[in-house]
């Protein structure tokens, strides 16, 4: 029986006032004008049909009586100009000479229509822009489908997206999921379509489509949160492949438990890379180069190719540091691992380079 180490304060249990309310999906954001900066230019756009209508009645003030004292100043011509484009009509002030109607019908009533445009134009593009996103949401539904889940958006979580896109990933086949609103926030600006919740939650992984997932991240900051993570998520989607990251060695028995198919534990990892570092600063390097894809050296997994079949391991174009054969990972100086089989998967170091290049591989002879 094991037992989950804690460590540290979670991400995923921070901001108590966020898990409940908040649990939705947020989709990237189009780059569309403030909704401040709308308002206010339609506020502008509204007092200046205002000011131009008392402009005109004023213009025209001795064609107008007032039924209170029979004279229109500029205080009558404000409120008159109110009641007008508001289409009130109290009628205690009114037009009587031809020109004042003639102005009414020709100017007056144009500019009450505008006015009007305007108020409700407001309310109609909120109305239209819910439409617009349930709509797309809708469709992000319908289209989403062997997508890639990551919880927790932190450091962890951030880097192994950065790994990801770097293979070629979309943006668009990642579904992120963290407690903070803030956080959803920021991967919205980034491109990233988020779901605001607590993790271990089904409904709130339903929410990020998981049972559709291909694979999934989990890089929480606590060891308990990520074992009920993996649980869940595994219970949801029994055959998408699912990466987790614990702190605490002791504890990654009990994601592998879980369902997890690989477990990263960051704390020792570090600290294996720190200590290499420090017998060998260059193999420190290069060993960080490796996990870093896109850039100088990759280690990448692929399966063998037909040429290759029936040969060495040290006889293949690419430079392979291990075989995988069905669940046996053999080194490359296994005596079983050669000769290589049509079935194998290959670990081999290849040379990254630009997408648009081509591909540079690292043999024997290198």
């Amino acid at each position: 029986m094991f037992h989950v180490k804690l460590h540290g304060q979670d991400s995923m249990a921070r901001g108590a006032d966020e898990k409940l309310v908040s649990r939705r999906i947020k989709l990237p954001k189009r780059v569309v004008e403030a909704p401040l900066s709308q308002v206010g230019k339609r506020l502008l756009m509204a007092l200046f049909v205002l000011f131009l209508t008392v402009f005109v009645v004023w213009l025209d003030r001795d064609g107008y009586h007032d039924n209170a004292n029979e004279t229109v100043d500029l205080l009558d011509c404000f409120y008159y100009a109110t009641v007008t484009l508001s289409t009130t009509g109290y009628g205690d002030i009114v037009p009587y000479s031809d020109s004042a109607r003639l102005i009414n019908i020709l100017v007056i009533t144009p500019l009450r229509v505008l006015f009007l445009i305007i108020l409700v134009g407001t309310t109609l593009e909120v109305l239209t822009e819910r439409t617009r996103e349930e709509w797309r949401l809708k469709r992000w539904r319908k289209n989403l489908r062997d997508h890639t889940v990551v919880v927790g958006f932190g450091t962890k979580g951030r880097s192994a997206l950065l790994t990801l896109l770097a293979t070629g990933l979309s943006k668009e086949q990642v579904v992120i999921v963290d407690p903070s609103a803030k956080v959803i926030d920021t991967a919205n600006a980034e491109g990233f379509t988020g779901v605001v919740g607590d993790a271990t939650r089904s409904d709130v992984l339903l929410r990020a489509e998981l049972q559709k997932a291909r694979q999934i991240v989990i890089a929480t900051q606590r060891d308990d949160t990520a074992v009920l993570v993996t649980l869940t998520a595994r219970q949801l989607n029994r055959g998408a492949k699912i990466v987790a990251a614990v702190r605490e060695e002791e504890n990654a028995p009990l994601l592998r438990q879980s369902g997890a198919d690989a477990v990263i534990t960051s704390a020792s990892a570090a600290g294996r890379l720190l200590g290499l570092s420090v017998l060998s600063p260059s193999a420190g390097t290069v060993m960080e180069d490796l996990i870093q894809q896109g850039s100088g050296l990759d280690l990448i997994e692929r399966p063998a190719r037909k040429a290759e079949v029936g040969k060495s391991v040290r006889d293949t174009e690419d430079l392979v540091v291990s075989v995988l054969r069905g669940h046996r990972l053999l080194a490359y100086d296994d005596p079983h691992a050669s000769p290589i089989q049509l079935t194998d998967r290959l670990i081999t170091i290849v040379r990254a380079v630009p997408p648009t290049s081509p591909a540079v591989r690292l043999g024997p002879a290198e």
